[in-house]
């Protein structure tokens, strides 16, 4: 079966803000992912820390650049990802849409490529 990744983001300073609304939103991530792990979608996802923590890495010229932060300026930022196993594109799309941050923010849905040579875990 196909994978799709849903990539969540949310604006820069956006989003619930009250305890109560935090609460809520929590619930709400929860339940989702309580839904697609009983409909045997689930394949994978987490959260991210927050974007003061990230760390990011170039090679240029043969020299290794670390740079603290993101590696790009936007006004939303990538705060988490599901990994789906699903039939199709529209079935990935309508759990999208069920995602708690579609109301303030935006998921982009992916398909994963899939390499025929790629290494596997043992």
């Amino acid at each position: 079966m196909p994978q799709y990744m849903l990539l969540i983001y949310g604006p820069q300073g956006g989003g619930p803000q009250t305890p109560d609304e935090l609460a809520a939103q929590h619930d709400a991530w929860m339940r989702v992912t309580q839904e697609m792990m009983e409909a045997g979608v689930h394949a994978g996802g987490n959260a991210l820390e927050a974007i003061d923590t990230a760390t990011t890495v170039r090679v240029r010229g043969g020299e290794t650049v670390v740079s603290d932060g993101p590696f790009a300026d936007t006004k939303e930022l990538l705060g988490g990802y599901y990994i789906l196993d699903v039939p199709d594109l529209d079935s990935a799309l309508s759990w999208a849409a069920r995602l708690p941050n579609v109301g303030y923010g935006s998921v982009e849905v992916r398909p994963v490529m899939v390499l025929a040579d790629m290494p596997t875990a043992s």
